[in-house]
């Protein structure tokens, strides 16, 4: 579902700030809403374009040029009838309103069409460690399996996933395995093949790789079991593929600052003083796409972590690259990122 929150005007709004909408929502097209925030129209390009060879002034209502009687589809309608209405009126955007007209997303084409293309692209989800850092709630529980709402973190990972066409999963497991075997089986419940591989002995984040069956011929994505994210997997694997990568990291913007003034000097000279300075970085995000080449040439069931398989490929000098993630991210490695995530699903997993 697009992020729409920035498409969105006051009906009171003027044309000019449904101008700004349209630029900066990204989803070509301003949503005009009430104090209710029920949908009352909508501003396309053309309608601007339209205004402006009508002379109207751009402080004028935007009510005067919106289209009062968009299409819209209802809550529940699925994938295949909003296709089918989109390809009718030939548009790109759909937004998605309950029985008070009320409006509760934006859907596209570009997103309705991959949810219906199956994808045979497999991913690799890391399921084996001890949650070490949550415990006592792991003593008992693999942290994959812990609940954020009312399903294990695991399978909220798995539906995401779905949800863009993957179908083929492989679960890398070791700790207290059968409870995640058990739950999952064989992915039938979910319209998916799920299969396992078995770890003798934790192999860390990469060396479980080594375990692949070796007809793999594919990127394949693998993921941390203990992030919670939307980020859009079909472009996450897009761009690995167009940019000709052999490994590709997620990362995230960190910034932090330094809570003092920090004295910047040439030997003992002080040249200047920065109070409280921020530092932005950018972080491992525990998601990576990996070509077949770089699975294959893991050594067979020894300890590496990704970190190490990446450094290794950029000695090599291998086209590594980065995709900074901007959606919805958290890694639940500690008892408070465990709480947040109990609030966060509901807000952004609905």
């Amino acid at each position: 579902m697009a992020n729409f929150e920035k498409s969105t005007v006051n009906i009171n709004d003027s044309i000019i700030q449904a101008v700004e909408a349209l630029n900066n929502g990204g989803i070509r097209l301003a949503l005009v809403l009430d104090d209710q925030q029920a949908l009352r129209g909508v501003v396309t390009d053309g309608d601007i374009r339209r205004a402006f060879l009508a002379y109207k002034e751009f402080s004028a209502p935007v009510s005067g040029i919106m289209n009062a009687n968009p299409v819209v589809v209802s809550l529940g309608t699925s994938p295949t009838e909003m296709l089918a209405i989109m390809r009718e009126h030939s548009i790109m955007h759909i937004p998605v309103v309950d029985d008070q007209r009320k409006l509760i997303t934006v859907e596209t084409f570009e997103r309705l069409s991959d949810v219906k293309s199956k994808k045979s692209t497999p991913v690799f989800l890391m399921a084996g460690g001890f949650g070490t850092r949550l415990r006592p709630l792991t003593n008992s529980i693999p942290k994959v399996m812990l609940k954020v709402g009312s399903r294990p973190i695991l399978e909220t990972i798995m539906l995401g996933f779905i949800e863009h066409g993957f179908n083929e999963f492989y679960i890398s497991v070791f700790y207290l395995a059968d409870q995640i075997r058990e739950h999952f089986g064989d992915g039938s419940k979910w319209g998916v093949n799920i299969r396992y591989v078995q770890e003798d002995q934790p192999l860390g984040t990469g060396g479980a790789l080594s375990l692949l069956p070796e007809h793999i011929n594919e990127p394949i994505i693998m993921m941390n079991g203990d992030l919670l994210t939307n980020i859009n997997f079909s472009h996450l694997l897009s761009f690995h593929k167009n940019k000709g990568a052999m490994a590709t990291m997620c990362v995230r913007e960190y910034s932090m600052e330094v809570p003092y003034g920090v004295i910047e000097s040439s030997e003992l000279k002080i040249t200047s003083i920065v109070e409280k300075p921020k530092q932005q970085f950018f972080v491992n995000a525990g998601i990576y796409v990996l070509s077949p080449e770089v699975i294959k040439n893991i050594p067979k069931s020894e300890r590496k972590d990704m970190p190490d398989l990446f450094n290794d490929l950029i000695a090599k000098d291998k086209n590594v690259l980065m995709f900074p993630i901007n959606e919805y991210w958290l890694d639940i490695g500690r008892l408070g990122d465990f709480e947040q995530a109990q609030t966060d699903v509901f807000n952004i997993f609905g």
